[in-house]
């Protein structure tokens, strides 16, 4: 049976970018399940697949699953031949890592320079907290730039969960006109030029829905 993958908006929902996008770039075939967010109906359309009344929730057979980094693992495990955490153990503790730390960190990223694909140019305030989580990000991908960035031009040379954990925070950085330096610029400019992430821009500036608390700067 085919997965089928239950989304939010494509311009806000940054835990839906990193699990559609693992499945995309890793050429898993999946259906695609929209469900727009912050609106009436949102709350029993998303019961009728999870009580955790969060998207994104993969559906694979019987079994449910609706965490975005529990996503990746379980797609890592049912699709070993995709090779979606590095080959090596060192490498593949280092990534599990760094995905663990933006599932759990980068709040004043989140709250002050929400994912908003279609609001190019947008400034926002930025507060000391947001500019340490900047600062970390950069320092993440420089890091890995300079341990495996010659070998695909992905986080860890091939693409891996990783990948898809960071992609948001490209676009968020993209949105509100935030410069890297160049040790740190090489991740931004090869997920652009996937066809997937390209895919998810386009049909993010097709939605109309506008979601106020998301549109954050001027």
């Amino acid at each position: 049976m085919k997965p089928r993958l239950v989304i939010g908006n494509k311009n806000y929902s940054s835990w839906s970018l990193r699990a559609w996008l693992l499945l995309k770039e890793a050429g898993i075939e999946f259906d695609e399940h929209r469900i727009a967010l912050d609106t009436p109906a949102f709350a029993q359309e998303i019961a009728a697949f999870s009580a955790a009344g969060r998207v994104p929730i993969l559906l694979l057979g019987e079994a449910t699953v609706w965490d975005t980094l529990a996503i990746g693992e379980t797609v890592a495990e049912r699709w070993p031949e995709k090779n979606l955490w590095p080959a090596d153990a060192d490498s593949r503790a280092h990534a599990r890592a760094i995905c663990a730390e933006m599932h759990a960190g980068f709040a004043a990223l989140r709250n002050g320079m929400p994912m908003n694909c279609r609001a190019m140019g947008r400034k926002v305030p930025m507060p000391d907290d947001l500019g340490d989580d900047i600062d970390r990000i950069i320092a993440i991908w420089a890091d890995c730039h300079h341990k495996y960035g010659d070998n695909g031009g992905w986080l860890f040379g091939d693409f891996s969960i990783a990948d898809a954990m960071y992609a948001p925070v490209v676009l968020r950085l993209r949105t509100y006109g935030i410069n890297l330096p160049e040790s740190a610029g090489f991740y931004p400019q090869r997920l652009l030029e996937s066809s997937a992430m390209q895919e998810w821009l386009a049909a993010a500036e097709s939605e109309t829905e506008v979601i106020d608390r998301e549109e954050k700067g001027q």
